[in-house]
């Protein structure tokens, strides 16, 4: 497993969260998944074998959200 961190524009409103929750947590393989509101970033695990950072990257901006950085742990 791999543990990434995805900087994001700021996020506004809860119903942001929520988009962006169930596009990354519809993807096998993504687990504890944590999406900070606050901070405007999300945190999880992801199996490669099964999706990747970049497949995480192309949900959330097919959602509506730009990604900033992103880190690999």
């Amino acid at each position: 497993m791999q543990k990434i961190i995805l900087q994001l524009e700021e996020l506004v409103c809860p119903t942001c969260l929520q988009k962006i929750e169930t596009a990354v947590g519809s993807l096998a393989g993504v687990q504890n998944l944590k999406v900070l509101f606050n901070a405007s970033k999300v945190k999880a695990e992801i199996d490669p074998e099964k999706t990747t950072l970049e497949d995480v990257v192309k949900v959330i901006e097919e959602v509506g959200f730009d990604v900033l950085s992103t880190k690999v742990k």
